[in-house]
């Protein structure tokens, strides 16, 4: 018999592991809570929220699930994986106590200064009139405000000047914009550079990197308008060096895994630390502790290696046992979204062009549902496109001619994802 394994979420990176996921042998049975229109072609849907720990504790256990797989930021904080371990349940994904990486951004501020992890000068406030003198003491300029919580990636706001810094301090403590997410707050200088993120595959001893990837925050062609969960992102990332990667690996990942060992928070699942590289070194903006959306899409379509063997490996603490094998192929996702997102779209458009796309190319459905018409549209950020190439140019070219064939009201996407300069 194989694994019945249990993924939580509904988003493009949920349908990619399930999708990878059904390739193995090893699995027989995936359910996905709550899934979509996608999920469910390669799964079975569990009408269950990812914040539903009871729910999701007794959906294990009347289906039987002997594997959970964490793939978004909500169950971990709150307590998942240590009701799951409880019950004998072996779990890829961090503890509530390690997933403070990513649920406090100022728990994990004060780790890299106490880890020697290079950060951001800093400072956290829970009162808002001592957050307000310490922005006025500053000299005018740039200034990054945090809600320390999990805030679904838009709770780092960029400010061009103190007046910004105010505002964004009154939205997040005053207004509570993110809930409780605001009850500390972190203010930070803000680096000039450009970012990249890293992920890891981590067994609480060991941390394996996986290829670089670069994604697209900004709603808009030319990194304009707002910020989104991602437009759309490709591997490996142009700027990237295998030098670079080394050093992310030595000064950032392995510190990290050691230091959260050291704390008796053993780190278990994917580490995706954000970096900022600059012209003085590489500066970690924040960790996440989870894959990343739309980076988990293109990762899954270039790993050559059974996903559910690494994963059991690294709940097994023997990680260091098995080797991952990735294409050497550029793999590029484009992500087709509702118009208007991420402020206010409309959903329940009908979905056309899906049956027109070639077959080696994947469409990882975020917000989609089914229904007796067809599947329709369902959130901001509606489908991913992903293709492989023996080239950077071939894959894009084959994600957009792919992405285009899609048709539904409204639908958008960037113009420019993964448009850079190859190198020989």
């Amino acid at each position: 018999m194989g694994a019945r394994v249990l993924l939580a979420g509904q988003g493009g990176r949920e349908h990619a592991v399930a999708w990878k996921l059904s390739q193995s042998p090893e699995v027989d049975e995936i359910y996905v809570a709550p899934g979509n229109g996608g999920t469910s072609q390669v799964a079975t849907n569990v009408p269950i929220g990812p914040r539903d720990i009871d729910g999701l504790v007794q959906a294990a256990a009347d289906l039987n699930i002997d594997f959970y797989l964490a793939t978004m930021d909500d169950p971990q904080p709150l307590g998942l994986v240590d009701r799951l371990r409880e019950r004998g349940l072996p779990c890829y994904g961090p503890t509530a106590d390690a997933a403070q990486i990513e649920a406090s951004k100022a728990w994990s501020k004060q780790f890299m200064v106490d880890h020697g992890i290079t950060t951001a000068s800093h400072r956290t406030f829970t009162d808002h009139r001592e957050a307000v003198a310490y922005v006025e003491s500053l000299p005018d300029g740039p200034l990054v405000v945090k809600a320390s919580g999990l805030a679904a990636g838009k709770g780092a706001l960029v400010c061009d000047d103190h007046e910004g810094a105010l505002a964004a301090l009154d939205l997040i403590m005053v207004k509570r914009e993110f809930g409780a997410s605001g009850d500390q707050v972190v203010v930070e200088e803000c680096l000039q550079g450009w970012e990249t993120s890293a992920h890891a595959i981590c067994d609480g001893e060991t941390a394996v990197m996986t290829p670089s990837s670069t994604d697209y925050k900004r709603a808009l062609t030319g990194g304009l308008g707002l910020n989104t969960g991602g437009m759309g992102a490709y591997s490996p990332s142009a700027d990237v060096t295998a030098e670079m990667n080394a050093t992310i690996d030595r000064d950032v990942v392995q510190p990290t895994i050691a230091g959260m060992a050291a704390l008796g928070r053993p780190f278990n699942g994917t580490l995706y630390p954000g970096l900022m590289v600059t012209e003085t070194g590489n500066y970690v903006l924040e960790y996440n502790a989870r894959l990343g959306d739309p980076e988990a899409q293109i990762l899954m379509l270039r790993l050559e290696s059974d996903f559910f063997t690494v994963c059991s490996a690294a709940a097994a603490g023997e990680l260091a046992s098995v080797d991952i094998e990735w294409s050497d192929e550029p793999a590029v996702g484009v992500v087709v979204a509702s118009g208007g997102y991420p402020e206010s779209y409309t959903t329940g458009h009908l979905i056309g062009g899906l049956d027109a796309i070639d077959e080696d190319v994947q469409v990882f459905h975020a917000g989609t549902k089914e229904t007796p018409e067809g599947i329709v549209t369902n959130g901001g950020r509606v489908l991913t496109v992903t293709a492989r190439g023996p080239r950077l140019a071939a894959a894009r070219a084959k994600a957009y001619d792919n992405a285009r064939r899609i048709t539904f009201e409204g639908a958008y996407m960037r113009t420019d994802i993964a448009q850079v300069e190859e190198t020989e």
